[in-house]
């Protein structure tokens, strides 16, 4: 059984030798071919010679062509600020304003979708005998809202017949971007709409789920199988994930694999995930690395339709020999065996380098965002816009500050702060918006209570 029909039998929740091995190298890609992210997500060469290098180095099952959340949005009029070493974010909204009839149409054909339908022919022809190809979709929910910015949350209540219009706009959108994966020969459509982790169950049931079945059935009846893919603290939504008409739901390290493989066996879905992204694979040793994947492969509990793979898009400046590390662990049970044995776990780190302010002495208020990267990861790109709009609000002064955990800084600020899901708004230091983008008037009076209270105290 070669790589290939391995990860579609664990797709298919099938019994398999072995867990399969998903990869999710995006602008990594870039960085083994010493390529700029902006240079590589723009180039059909690149992004067949990046690929075709994670395929040689991490001996992977399946791997995406791309991971840009953006390619859709750009197509429609999104205006994207692009970067060296992350992939390109929205900074336009079409929809803040604008009607959705004058959204330009979508076509595959425009935008950087050729040159994306091209690279994986050509990945096919050297590689699509043993290893598999994901094509990556912008989810219905994501892709509302980078199309009419924040606006998308309040009007979720005060225009919801509006938001369902768009919403069934984003599906067709869906459909058409994955028929043209699935035409170009691509064995899985991930459906990746990390925004669902920020909204409630209720929500996602009215919001969500009617449109991401649009999409699955859409793939189902071209023969292709369908992973739903979401990032960030989930859980309050994953039993409703587990509802949808997927094969399979991929989550990252924020929410419990255990839990998710009890919804699994429950409701027949393979899964996927989740492995630690900065802690392991862009801070930690080879030795770290092998612990995360035995850590996941234990889980999960072993080779019955799980899929081991990175929480997202593999960060820029994570070492090749991490993911090397990761993939020996599932391709060679003697080496797994010895590091079960032989490695231990380091002391945890107690980052005494890194000092938090003293909130209540500091006149301002002091706005903690702790993120991914808000320059990459969607959720956090929009909580922390949320935080400064709230904050231009207010007469008293607020600092805002974004901790990245995929620095050390920002992973000491995080395990400082007793914060355990991302992304999350700290004010003075206490955690009051857990993976959650609040209402813009919630965030205000919150922070304003705040000022207020620290006004009184410096009064008294």
């Amino acid at each position: 059984m070669n790589g290939k029909e391995l990860l579609l039998r664990a797709l298919r929740r099938e019994r398999t030798p072995r867990p399969a091995w998903v990869p999710f190298v995006g602008i990594h890609g870039g960085q083994l071919l010493g390529v700029a992210a902006d240079a590589y997500l723009q180039s059909r060469d690149q992004i067949a010679a990046g690929i075709g290098r994670a395929i040689e180095l991490y001996k992977p099952d399946g791997i995406p062509v791309v991971f840009d959340l953006q390619v859709e949005a750009e197509i429609l009029g999104c205006e994207l600020r692009w970067s060296g070493e992350s992939p390109p974010s929205v900074v336009t909204h079409p929809l803040d304003g604008g009607a959705l009839d004058a959204l330009p149409p979508f076509d595959p054909a425009k935008g950087r979708f050729p040159l994306i339908l091209s690279a994986l022919d050509r990945l096919r022809q050297d590689y699509g005998e043993h290893v598999a190809f994901y094509g990556l979709i912008t989810g219905p929910f994501t892709l509302a809202l980078h199309l009419m910015g924040n606006n998308l949350f309040l009007d979720m209540f005060d225009r919801e017949d509006y938001v369902k219009s768009v919403l069934t706009y984003c599906a067709e959108v869906g459909q058409r971007a994955a028929a043209a994966y699935l035409d170009h020969g691509a064995d899985v459509i991930a459906v990746v709409d990390p925004m669902t982790s920020q909204i409630s169950t209720a929500h996602f049931q009215t919001f969500v789920t009617p449109y991401l079945n649009q999409v699955f059935d859409h793939i189902h009846a071209q023969q292709g199988l369908a992973s739903l893919f979401v990032c960030g603290d989930a859980t309050r939504n994953l039993e409703a994930m587990a509802q949808t008409r997927c094969d399979n739901i991929s989550i990252d390290e924020n929410i419990s694999l255990e839990h998710l493989k009890e919804l699994g066996e429950r409701y027949q879905k393979s899964i996927g995930g989740n492995l630690k992204l900065t802690v392991s694979l862009l801070l930690g040793s080879e030795e770290d690395c092998k612990l995360d994947a035995i850590r996941c492969i234990k889980a999960a509990g072993g080779s019955v339709g799980f899929v081991l793979s990175p929480g997202c898009d593999i960060p820029w400046g994570v070492p090749e020999r991490n993911l090397q590390a990761v993939a020996t662990m599932l391709l060679d049970e003697y080496q797994r065996e010895i590091a079960e044995r032989t490695i231990s776990l380091q002391q945890q780190d107690l980052f005494e380098e890194i000092a938090l302010p003293d909130y209540n002495k500091e006149p301002a208020v002091h706005v903690d965002i702790i993120t991914l990267d808000s320059t990459s990861c969607a959720p956090c790109q929009y909580m922390l816009e949320a935080a400064r709009q709230a904050a231009a609000r207010l007469d008293s002064p607020v600092v805002i500050t974004e901790h990245k955990i995929k620095t050390r800084e920002g992973l000491g600020v995080m395990t400082k702060l007793g914060v355990r899901n991302i992304p999350t708004i700290c004010i003075d230091g206490h955690a009051r918006f857990v993976s959650i983008l609040p209402d813009q008037n919630v965030l205000f009076e919150a922070i304003q209570t705040r000022a207020v209270q620290k006004k009184e105290m410096s009064a008294s």
